[in-house]
């Protein structure tokens, strides 16, 4: 293997003016946190870890270079946020404790996305994958190291911040193919944005930063990946399930933003307010058929949206002039304006019909009405002996009706699956509080102040308690403290506290925690009341004394 200790560890060229890379400008100096692989780490005999990328939800992406093919790749290591990190000089991956059951599903499940990956680098809008293996208690995917810019900082570049259609048809369209093919692997992406979707050298757009599919819905123990006007609404709620539209979701999003020039509305404020507005001045730049194919990918609900890569392809392809043909070969029965403002309602820039003038028809409606109403009013008078014959008391009796409570907390309801419940909303006052639980996921339902089965009077009121999740704080920097303040200040918190000696050169304090990276998880992170936090504490100076030989007689 070539000697790397006089290479870049972000680009891997030849440093020829100190630490700092003359080409990328990167500083070789940089002190490295200790949850990452230190930089030259050599993986498999073959991966020398370089700088940190980036780190998502669930892996932290290293710059690398491949001593076999001599060139530089990208190292995707699984290293959940939240869930897993590393002690110093250590390169296996140390789990917190109550997350230890879930961990080795996680990792399976990355395992598995990635290992599907690697069987379909030919597809265009994907980065080639060429390697996945486990090693140090976490897996590892290696993939092909690409100059990109993002979708969104490509529309930024533009004057007006959007494109016209013509354009992102050949951006946008080829890329379908690859999700259909996705999807078909069983592969949701689950977190296409703009952020996500970059252009490349090649002039292909490519999707990247596929995650796990918990990484992807809130209920999980991993950091959610939410990205505001792209994530479905099903990713926030237990009660719709992630499918195939949920990509459909996003990626209307996407085609919405580089048309419109702005984000659309985040998909849970549309529940309350189903509005996509387009200016009008971009409205008729774009085509009707698209504008409709943007309705149907952006419908609130999964099950009400485009379920298909295939159907949406077809709903984007189809071109005004195929309509026009296809409207002179059959005639369609005219639809009632009321069923087709309804039918269209919310979608992106539909504006309802003008009602048509009706004036001569209402006149005579309303005639025809005062004729009916005048002969029933002559029956009345006539069966009821005259018009001043005292009226008769029809007042019906008051009865008051009962319904059994359901249950609400067993089948994880959320707040919103309950107030979109009409009948339940008709027979029971029900209003909301929430609390911290440590046992059922944030926004179901997990406490009810009447329980199931009993039967109450109509409009009996019922607290239902929201989870708020698990209870969490910030864990604040007790670097350079000593063991018995740093403990105080964490437990005070609620945490758990455990240590770690490590080695003390005799510049340092014995028994006070390292003040930079010397906890785990780090300073500022926020996490779970509870949970156990590691301190790399400073031992006792360690001391060597040689005693001299005794050869002397005195």
């Amino acid at each position: 293997m070539k000697d790397f200790d006089n290479l870049c560890s972000n680009c891997f060229a030849q440093l020829t003016g100190g630490s700092i890379c003359e080409t990328c400008g990167y500083d070789n100096d940089a002190e490295t946190n200790m949850m990452y692989l230190r930089p030259k780490t050599v993986l498999n005999d073959r991966y020398v870890i370089g700088s940190v990328v980036v780190h998502e939800s669930d892996a932290v992406v290293y710059m690398a270079y491949d001593s076999q093919i001599d060139a530089v790749v990208n190292v995707r290591e699984f290293l959940p946020k939240g869930i897993a990190n590393r002690l110093e000089g250590n390169n296996d991956v140390h789990i917190r404790e109550r997350y230890k059951a879930n961990y080795e599903k996680y990792k399976a499940s990355f395992v598995k996305l990635w290992s599907t990956i690697i069987k379909m680098r030919n597809l265009s809008a994907v980065v080639p994958v060429f390697d996945v293996f486990e090693l140090n208690g976490t897996a590892y995917a290696v993939s092909e190291h690409m100059e990109t810019i993002s979708l969104r900082e490509f529309l930024l570049r533009n004057p007006d911040g959007n494109i016209l259609w013509d354009q992102v048809r050949i951006m946008f369209m080829p890329v379908l193919t690859t999700l259909e093919a996705l999807h078909s692997n069983g592969i949701i992406h689950g977190a296409i944005c703009p952020d996500n979707l970059v252009l490349c050298r090649d002039g292909k757009v490519r999707l990247k930063s596929f995650c796990i599919t918990e990484a992807n819905m809130i209920s999980s123990d991993l950091e959610f990946n939410a990205n505001d006007g792209y994530t479905a609404l099903e990713q926030y709620d237990n009660n719709h399930k992630m499918c195939p539209a949920t990509d459909i979701y996003a990626f209307s999003a996407c085609i919405f933003r580089a048309l419109v020039g702005q984000n659309p509305p985040d998909s849970k404020s549309r529940e309350t307010n189903d509005k996509l507005m387009i200016p009008n001045t971009i409205a008729e730049k774009i085509p009707t058929h698209i504008i409709k194919a943007l309705g149907g990918g952006l419908q609130i609900y999964p099950e009400k949206r485009t379920q298909t890569i295939d159907a949406f392809r077809e709903q984007l392809s189809v071109a005004p002039t195929v309509v026009a043909a296809a409207a002179q070969k059959q005639e369609i029965p005219e639809k009632d304006p009321v069923e087709e403002e309804e039918f269209y309602r919310g979608y992106p820039g539909y504006d309802a019909p003008k009602p048509k003038s009706n004036t001569g028809k209402v006149v005579i409606a309303i005639l025809v009405i005062l004729i009916i109403a005048a002969a029933i009013a002559g029956a009345y008078i006539v069966k009821n002996g005259g018009i001043n014959k005292p009226e008769e008391d029809t007042t019906a009796p008051v009865s008051t009706a009962t319904y059994t409570v359901p249950d609400f907390v067993s089948s994880g309801y959320t707040q919103s699956d309950i107030q979109n419940n009409g009948a339940w909303n008709n027979q029971f006052t029900i209003s909301f509080t929430s609390d911290y639980s440590k046992d059922v996921a944030e926004g179901v339902v997990f406490k009810q102040s009447i329980d199931a089965g009993e039967t109450v009077n109509e409009k009996t009121e019922i607290v239902l308690t929201v989870s708020k999740g698990i209870k969490t704080e910030v864990l604040p920097d007790v670097g350079g403290m000593s063991v018995e303040e740093a403990t105080k200040e964490l437990e005070k918190l609620g945490f758990t506290v455990s240590t770690v000696e490590i080695y003390n050169n005799g510049g340092n304090t014995p028994d006070t925690v390292k003040s930079r990276y010397g906890m785990a998880p780090g300073a500022g992170e926020e996490v779970a009341v509870g949970e156990e936090i590691i301190l790399q504490v400073y031992g006792e100076v360690v001391t060597t004394t040689t005693q001299p030989d005794d050869d002397t007689n005195e």
